[in-house]
């Protein structure tokens, strides 16, 4: 062919530093889009010979060749796929607004699927400007009769063609780097750039330097294959050794038989897995399987609790596996990775329109053909589709976890407080995930016994028909007094005398000791009309204590004052609210309470970075009427040692109540010091 000279057919002169710098982010992702469009071109020439319009050589292996020359300053992909003729290097190369894969798909539309075409020509084959100051391409086409091409282009919109000298089927690109990005001529960041984009290409790749130094290795002769290259054959005699027989003689042992080695050129080992865990159907796929390809794909040795393979077809095709981690830390530090793939091309980690906001704390790789890529394939467009398959996943995920806790009730405890956080935050962010997870969503009681919702509701005495009834006027109309009221802790140290009180009362409680758990409550009373939470120090229960007599009303009340009066005055603040009762329990002397409401205020407050409330006018002061204590401050309320004993009483109240702050804490170790000194007089 005759020597060509041309212009680009784009429609501004300035499409260089717009791929450069706004449609590719990441420069390393030029690598990705030079290799896809080799896999495209293979899978084309692959569709072609099962339709009977090329024939394939019988040694045939599908392969793209990657070599770094760092002498050179140069990159080179090889692909042995479909190549191309002048014409179709003017059409996907020159015009910039044609892709390969839809002009190939448009005619074949009807003897193929879309499923198999992954990259483009056109745009993609551009991003390689990102890093190079001059691009060659050398390519032959399978078609009878063509003539090997030579396209070369500085990034400008100026491009020659002619001629090549090509022999093989297929294509080659050779990058000459810019001084910014000499990196990718280095063997060891190439190989990273490549296992992070293309670990799982369907096609085999194989990373070389130019001019190094051959490697060799040594394997048996039954081993050998077919295009293995011979340096040398080796005979190793077998080994002997002297021991002694059955009649103490010593005699030669053959302790090794003689082996037939051969040393070999060292064969080269393919950076992609071309049969990723996630294609295959889950029942190919053994415990074993999914551990090693988490550990591979993650770097994470640590076991995860169990995992989820999605395999759907339709309505659209999505493969992949979803690992749940151990999450024992607090909800906020933790951070997943879901990398999604394109037709085995990775795209990018964690795109929240595929991936539910409160799934990123999973681990897993997400495999979708059908996603609506940009230009680029490193963002998604707006599309109503994209939603179904975030729907679609948050549904398989639900329905395993709901599945377990019914069929696999034991493990699914076992797991229970490392995914609840996780699965209490997909119930806040999302109504359709918190209705198919109400049943499965479990409480851990003071016996470290795991409850339903349903559980709860019977085990304090409510009814069980209405628990998911949502929120109407005629519910919103309930009367506190009729709602079941579920007991909680947050501490089981802090509460402990609380927890004491109430066993002894033969009543139980849940422990709910994450920070998640209260919005999560508020929105099961929400949805729930006929129920309510309340921390078990937020009042003392009926059962903890005891009536007073009628006759005995009007002298109680008189000491109830008087115990305010003094309490008021010896700690200084007039507003304390304080209350007495005659408790149960003749070991507790005082006890804080606050209310449910005033509690969830502060925390609220706190969230949002405000003030909290003054814990002095909000939470009141319960002292035991039977307590000896009390009772003594009553009596001797103008005995010198009344004020020590009210303020210590009223610091061990707040003690069990919630930490104390440095003052409170020096004045109360000061004041328990002179306590001890006074047992010694």
């Amino acid at each position: 062919m005759a020597a060509k000279k041309g212009s680009l057919s784009i429609s501004s002169e300035n499409i260089f530093p717009i791929i450069k710098k706004w449609v590719y982010s990441d420069h390393d992702i030029f690598a990705r889009e030079l290799v896809s469009n080799g896999c495209d071109a293979i899978t084309k020439l692959k569709k072609l010979d099962m339709m009977g319009e090329y024939q394939l050589p019988d040694d045939y292996k599908p392969a793209i060749k990657v070599e770094v020359n760092p002498e050179e300053k140069t990159l080179k992909f090889t692909d042995n796929g479909l190549g191309m003729t002048a014409d179709e290097v003017e059409e996907y190369i020159t015009q910039i607004a044609f892709s390969g894969a839809t002009q190939f798909l448009e005619k074949y539309k009807d003897k193929t699927t879309e499923d198999d075409m992954i990259g483009h020509f056109g745009l993609g084959f551009y991003s390689a400007f990102m890093v190079a100051d001059e691009v060659h391409i050398d390519t032959l086409s399978y078609k009878e009769g063509a003539k090997p091409v030579h396209w070369v282009s500085n990034g400008g919109t100026e491009y020659e063609m002619e001629e090549g000298s090509k022999q093989e089927v297929g294509s080659t690109m050779t990058l000459y780097l810019n001084e910014d990005s000499l990196e990718f001529a280095n063997e060891y960041r190439m190989r990273e750039v490549l296992e992070k984009y293309c670990s799982f290409m369907p096609v085999e790749i194989f990373l070389s330097k130019a001019n190094a130094e051959p490697e060799y290795e040594t394997i048996d002769e039954a081993d050998l294959k077919d295009d293995d290259e011979v340096i040398e054959h080796i005979h190793e005699d077998a080994k002997m050794e002297e021991k002694e027989n059955e009649n103490g003689e010593k005699e030669m042992v053959e302790t090794e038989p003689a082996k037939e080695k051969v040393k070999i050129k060292k064969r080269p080992v393919s950076l992609s897995d071309i049969h990723p865990l996630w294609t295959k159907h889950p029942n190919e796929c053994s415990d074993e399987d999914y551990l090693n390809f988490y550990r591979k794909v993650f770097m994470d040795y640590k076991e995860p609790l169990f995992w989820i393979h999605l395999n759907m077809d339709y309505p659209f095709n999505l493969k992949g596996i979803l690992y749940f981690p151990r999450i024992n830390t607090e909800y906020d530090s933790i951070e997943g990775t879901i990398k999604l793939y394109n037709n085995q091309v990775f795209i990018a980690d964690n795109i929240k329109e595929v991936i539910p906001e409160y799934l990123m704390v999973l681990k897993g790789v997400i495999d979708c053909p059908d996603l609506p890529l940009n230009v680029s394939r490193s963002a998604l467009q707006n599309d109503g589709f994209v939603n179904k398959i975030s729907e679609y996943i948050s549904k398989k995920v639900a329905d395993k976890l709901s599945g377990m806790c019914k069929t696999k009730r034991e493990d699914y405890e076992k797991y229970w407080d490392n995914i609840s956080p996780f699965i209490k935050f997909g119930c806040l962010k999302d109504e359709k995930f918190c209705d198919k997870m109400k049943d499965a969503v479990l409480f851990k009681n003071l016996d470290h016994k795991y409850l339903t919702l349903k559980d709860c509701i019977e085990a304090n005495g409510g009814p069980v028909e209405d628990q998911n009834a949502k929120t109407d006027d005629q519910n919103t109309e309930n009367k506190e007094e009729d709602k079941t009221v579920i007991y909680y802790v947050t501490d089981e140290i802090q509460q402990s005398q609380y927890i004491n009180m109430f066993k002894n009362q033969g009543m139980d409680a849940v422990i709910l000791g994450h920070n998640i758990d209260s919005p999560f409550i508020t929105q099961l009373e929400q949805r729930n009309q006929n129920i309510k939470f309340q921390r078990i120090d937020a009042d003392v229960t009926a059962g903890a204590k005891e009536e007073v007599a009628e006759e005995e009303k009007e002298a109680f009340q008189k000491k109830s004052d008087s115990l305010v009066e003094i309490f008021r005055k010896e700690l200084g603040n007039e507003n304390l609210d304080v209350k007495i009762e005659k408790l149960k329990d003749e070991n507790v002397a005082s006890m804080m309470t606050l209310s449910e409401e005033n509690r969830r205020m502060q925390e609220m407050m706190k969230m949002y970075g405000m003030n909290g409330m003054d814990m002095g006018t909000t939470s009141t002061l319960i002292l035991n009427a039977n307590h000896p204590l009390v009772q003594y401050v009553v009596e001797h309320k103008d005995s010198e040692n009344t004020s020590i004993i009210c303020k210590q009483l009223y610091d061990l109240a707040m003690l069990a109540h919630k930490p104390l702050s440095p003052e409170e804490m020096t004045a109360f170790v000061q004041r328990s010091n002179e306590i001890m000194m006074l047992l010694t007089k």
